[in-house]
Formats: C-alpha cells, sequence, structure tokens
C-alpha cells in the first residue's frame, strides 16, 4: 500500500544522542522492503557519476576547488523522480546519490597529486590515472565497511555529519513534500542566489578582512596580524549544522596560528618581514597543522585500537569459518557486505595494486613490495581518521594527509635507491592511490550515514559502490588528459591546480636533495599530544590549523545562530521546533551552494566570463559584502524563529 508522502520525516532522535536503552528506527523500517537498486537507480546513478566526474575535475583544476557532489545529485535525484511521476523514492535515490557521489571523492583524490606528473614534466598514461583512482576508491570502500557501525550507529547524535544532514534532509524533504519542502525550497533558493552572483558576478566581496580599513591594513602590514571571513551562505549553513561546540574547537587552532605563530614569526624572522600574512600562513602555519592532524590520526587510531582489533577479528572469524556456521543474519538496516567478501575483495586490490606498481610503474620486486605496504599500511590507518573529519565538520584534510604520505613514501623510497625521477613518478602514483583511498573512505562515510537515518540496506549501498568507482576513475581520468592537452597545467593561461602545484613543491626537493620542514611537522604533533592531555580533540583543534582562518570563523557565527535560536526559550519543545527548522533552512543554504557551484563550473567551462574584478576588489565590494552578510544572518534568525513546537 501506498505511504502517504505527508507522514514522511524523520524520527525525533535522529540528530540527538541516544538514551540508555534507546534505539533509533529508521524513517524506513527493517521490516519493510522498500524499493533500492532499480534499473532506473543504478542508470541514474551512474550518469551522475560521469557528469558530476567532469564537472568537478574541470573546477577542481581551474580554481582548485572540488565541490561536494552529494548535495546536488540528491536535489537532481528528487527533482527527476518528482518530473516523472515515481512514488515512493526514497531507496533509490540513496542509491542513485551514493553511486553518483563517487565523482566527488573520486576527483579530489586524483586532482590533488596527479597533475604533478605533467608539472614536473613527467609521463602520465590514461592507465596509470585510472588505476590509482580505481584501485584506491577499491580501498577506501573496503577498509571503511568494518567501521560502518561504529561510525554510523554506535556514534549516532555524538557526531554533526553536517553534509549528511543536509543530504538527508533534501532527500526527505523531497520525499515528503509539503511545508518542508518549500521551506527547503526557499532557503536553497535564497542561498544558492546569494552565493551564485557573489562567485560569478562579484556583486560583492566574498572574503571580508580586518584589511576593509586602514587600521586593519597597518596591523596586517606591519603585525601580520590578520582576520577574515567567508560571507558565504554555504559555509554558515556548514557551521549551523556543526554546532558551537566543534565551531569554536575549530576556529581556536586558527586563532592560534592567525594570532600567536604568524604574527610572532613575522615579528622575530627577518626573512618573513616581506612576507604577507597569508604566505606565512602557507609557510609555516599549515605544516604546523598537518603535523597535528598526522599526531592525531595516530592518536585516533590508539584510542580506536579496540574497534579495530574487532574489525580484524570479526573477518578473521568469518574467513576461517566453516560454511553453514556463520552468525544470525542481521536485520535488514544493519545488513553488511559478508566479511569473507570484503577480504577477497580487499586482497584481490592488493594484488592488482602490486601488479601495477610491478609492471606498470617500478619494474623492480622489492621496491613494488615497499610501494605497496606504504599504501595499504597509510590508507589502513588513517581510514578512521578521514572518516572522523568528515563526521565532524564535513571537510576531509585529506591534502594534508597525503602531503604526508608524499613525503614518509618519498624518504622509504630514496632509501631503497629510487630518486630522481622514476622516484617523483613512483611517489605522486602512490600519493595518488592513498590520496582516494582516504577521499573514498571519508566521502563513503556520508552516504552509509544517510543510508542509516533513512533505513536503507547498506550491503546494497556498498556493492553498488564499486560500479560507481570505476565509472568515476575512467571518467577523471579521460577528462584529466584532455584538459592537459587543451588547457596544460603549466605556462601561461593553464589550468592552476593549486593542491597538485603544491604536491609538486614538496615533492621534488625530497626527490633531488633538498630540505623539509620536520621542526614543524614536530611542533604540530607535541600540540596534538597537548592538547588531548588536557581533553581537548587534537583532529578538530588540528583542521583549523589546517584550514584556512576565513573558511573557519564562519562556523562560530552559524553555531552561535544554533545555540541562539536552541536556547531562546524556556519552553524545550519550541526549542527543538525551532532548531529542527533551523536544520532544514542550514541544509538549504548548503544545497543551493552546492548546486550553484556546478553551474558556476559549466559557465567557466564555457568561457563565461561575467565577473568584475575590478568592483569585486574594492573597499566598497567589501564593505557591501559585510553588510550583505549581517542581512543573511538576520534572514536566518527571523525565518528559525518562526517555527511552532508540534503538538
Amino acid at each position: 500500500m501506498e505511504e502517504n508522502r505527508h507522514d514522511v520525516s524523520l524520527p525525533e532522535n535522529a540528530y540527538r544522542e541516544l538514551k540508555p536503552g534507546e534505539e533509533y528506527q529508521p524513517l524506513m523500517p527493517a521490516s519493510s522492503t522498500p524499493a533500492e537498486v532499480t534499473p532506473y537507480s543504478v542508470t541514474m546513478g551512474i550518469l551522475m557519476a560521469v557528469i558530476f566526474s567532469a564537472a568537478a575535475a574541470f573546477l577542481g583544476l581551474k580554481v582548485g576547488q572540488v565541490f561536494e557532489a552529494a548535495i546536488p545529485i540528491a536535489i537532481i535525484a528528487v527533482g527527476a523522480g518528482t518530473a516523472l511521476g515515481k512514488k515512493n523514492m526514497l531507496g533509490q535515490n540513496v542509491i542513485i546519490q551514493s553511486i553518483g557521489a563517487s565523482s566527488g571523492v573520486i576527483v579530489a583524490g586524483a586532482i590533488f597529486t596527479l597533475p604533478a606528473l605533467y608539472i614536473l614534466g613527467l609521463e602520465a598514461h590514461f592507465y596509470q590515472i585510472f588505476l590509482s583512482s580505481l584501485l584506491g576508491g577499491v580501498l577506501g570502500i573496503v577498509l571503511l565497511i568494518p567501521f560502518r557501525k561504529y561510525f554510523v550507529k554506535e556514534m549516532h547524535g555524538k557526531y554533526p555529519f553536517p553534509e549528511a544532514t543536509a543530504t538527508t534532509e533534501v532527500l526527505v524533504s523531497g520525499e515528503k513534500g509539503g511545508d518542508q519542502a518549500k521551506l527547503l525550497a526557499v532557503a536553497g533558493l535564497v542561498g544558492g542566489v546569494y552565493d551564485f552572483v557573489v562567485s560569478t558576478f562579484g556583486a560583492w566581496t566574498e572574503v571580508v578582512s580586518t584589511r576593509i580599513c586602514e587600521f586593519g591594513s597597518m596591523c596586517a602590514d606591519k603585525f601580520k596580524v590578520v582576520f577574515s571571513l567567508n560571507t558565504g551562505a554555504a559555509v554558515l549553513g556548514l557551521g549551523y549544522i556543526i554546532g558551537l561546540k566543534y565551531a569554536v574547537i575549530i576556529t581556536a587552532g586558527s586563532c592560534l596560528v592567525w594570532f600567536l605563530i604568524v604574527p610572532l614569526i613575522g615579528s622575530v624572522d627577518p626573512a618573513s618581514a616581506a612576507l604577507s600574512p597569508e604566505e606565512i600562513f602557507t609557510t609555516y602555519g599549515r605544516p604546523i597543522g598537518i603535523g597535528g592532524i598526522a599526531m592525531a590520526g595516530l592518536i585516533g587510531i590508539v584510542r580506536q585500537a579496540g574497534i579495530i582489533r574487532q574489525a580484524v577479528g570479526l573477518a578473521v572469524s568469518e574467513l576461517t569459518s566453516k560454511k553453514g556456521a556463520e552468525a544470525p543474519a542481521a536485520e535488514r538496516t544493519q545488513r553488511d557486505l559478508p566479511m569473507r567478501l570484503i577480504l577477497s575483495i580487499l586482497i584481490a586490490a592488493l594484488v592488482a595494486t602490486f601488479v601495477f606498481f610491478r609492471f606498470g610503474l617500478l619494474g623492480d620486486g622489492m621496491q613494488s613490495i615497499v610501494a605497496l605496504l606504504i599504501v595499504f599500511v597509510i590508507a589502513f590507518l588513517f581510514t578512521t581518521v578521514a572518516a572522523n573529519a568528515i563526521a565532524i565538520v564535513g571537510t576531509n584534510p585529506v591534502s594534508g594527509m597525503t602531503l604526508m604520505t608524499l613525503i614518509l613514501s618519498s624518504l622509504v623510497l630514496a632509501s631503497i635507491g629510487l630518486s630522481g625521477t622514476a622516484g617523483m613518478t613512483a611517489a605522486l602514483i602512490i600519493g595518488g592511490v592513498v590520496c582516494t583511498a582516504l577521499s573514498m573512505a571519508g566521502g563513503f562515510v556520508t552516504d552509509l550515514k544517510i543510508g542509516y537515518w533513512i533505513g536503507t540496506t547498506p550491503r546494497k549501498q556498498e556493492a553498488w559502490k564499486f560500479l560507481g568507482t570505476a565509472v568515476s576513475a575512467a571518467t577523471v581520468a579521460g577528462v584529466m588528459i584532455v584538459l592537459n592537452d587543451s588547457f596544460g597545467f603549466v605556462g601561461e593561461d593553464a589550468l592552476v591546480a593549486p593542491q597538485a602545484n603544491a604536491m609538486a613543491a614538496v615533492i621534488q626537493p625530497l626527490m633531488t636533495g633538498g630540505s623539509t620542514p620536520w621542526i614543524l611537522y614536530f611542533m604540530g604533533a607535541v600540540l596534538a599530544l597537548v592538547l588531548t592531555a588536557i581533553g581537548i580533540p587534537a583532529l578538530a583543534f588540528s583542521l583549523g590549523m589546517f584550514i584556512p582562518m576565513y573558511l573557519n570563523a564562519p562556523l562560530v557565527v552559524g553555531g552561535l545562530i544554533a545555540w541562539f535560536v536552541a536556547n531562546r526559550s524556556k519552553d524545550e519543545a519550541l526549542n527543538k521546533a525551532r532548531f529542527d527548522r533551523g536544520t532544514l533552512i542550514a541544509s538549504g543554504f548548503i544545497a543551493g551552494g552546492a548546486l550553484m557551484g556546478v553551474v558556476s563550473a559549466v559557465l567557466k567551462y564555457f568561457d563565461c566570463d561575467w565577473y568584475m574584478t575590478s568592483w569585486a576588489e574594492s573597499k566598497g565590494a567589501e564593505w557591501l559584502g559585510l553588510a550583505m552578510y549581517i542581512v543573511l544572518m538576520v534572514y536566518f534568525v527571523l525565518h528559525t524563529l518562526r517555527a511552532k513546537k508540534e503538538e
């Protein structure tokens, strides 16, 4: 019997921690048999993977930004289902989103490292780009699955999962229709148009800093002190969903770097006196953040040793058990792919990686084994770090972890006699595999959390994710070669590829003789240890040191709005209704910004340049940006406070 669309809504305990003995019952209960994997959902998922892989690769290489594909794909899935008159599409839409969202994570893994091959004047063949993306994606999937229950079920309500929240709200509101869908659509329109006119036309400045006034400019030039804030709607919405606690911890990391380390280095180091605060941050602050992320990751690995042992133990016991002696089947919403199959895929992926390294990259058996060990150990250990980062802030510090991978792999490869151009090629391909694995792990935990809230079958998401990975890897490889032939990555009018340029700059001295900022990595690692000792989440703090201030400060603004609307009344039921309404508006801001990012990418592809550069760089545009941001915040608060408690 067909469900009433207006009865579709997430349970009251979807976003909060569960009380002792309380269970979360998903939107589609375990006893139901919803349509999930159908010819329509698979075909749409593949189509989304191809389109968004191409769009994300171009935008990422052009301007260094990879938009999150999950949200716009969810919007398109809901819109297409509605236009075709389809009913009860929740299960199918999750599969469409899960297959299609492989695009963004595979693109991030590929473009952060592999264009560095072209930048360094090395060769990069289609099969090298395709296999590094495919094998990295497969490793990311199989290494994350054993941790699914821990992240999505056991940690329910303890992590904000901002991107998963926004995507889930899109899917549920689209199925429900009515006032909820209308509110999401209006918020999406407001956030999308707001961000679009900034990024496409330069109607006002996207980032406002204290340089807006003379005193601020003097502080930046003389004392190297500057504060900056992104005025985008999407980042404001992200801050609301992350919440005040994590937003403050993340931004505290930024404050330490920008208000203490950067001014201190600028005042004591004569060579840095001529640098801008932003250049000092890139040279000194970010490496400290990388060291902090690495150490926070190691601490997380130690703390989650029990979870890792449990996952490995389950794998071993299932592998050694006799057929027919399996444990009782789990309920539908907690059913993963069999561990025996996961291990088989993992072994096959590792064998394929070795063959790729041995015959397609290195040509030496011992070096190939060492390269394989580097890939497996780092990907296995940092899978949980990537998942943690996505669960907390919705941002995967994959470029920082990949930078560390490149440094470690370069040192190890150089110690066994591999250096020069051959060493650089090997290290970058290894980095590409690891980067894609960690990117996939972070992105896939988002898909699985969406499925957990809605009530899809995990094993179906897991099985069909491999298809999305293969399609995305092939698309990215083809697009990257076409873009290199059309635009190139070196010279005038070349594609920017900022992350890949950073990787090239780091790896060249390592393989040709040069220095590495070990002392800065060490400082970040020690700081992470101290933070852990005093009970402050080191990963969130280190992310703040690594990610620029202008992207972190708005998180506090969004977090303050969330705290304000959730505590304004003495009536707890009214507070909850307001907070839930705010979550929907914030999700609309994120969704609108993500969708308009795709539109901007298409316009850039067709060379539609409507950006008013001279105006956008003026003080007037900056003051207008600040004023518009205040208007946006007022809109957000007022519309959130209009909520009425449910009877």
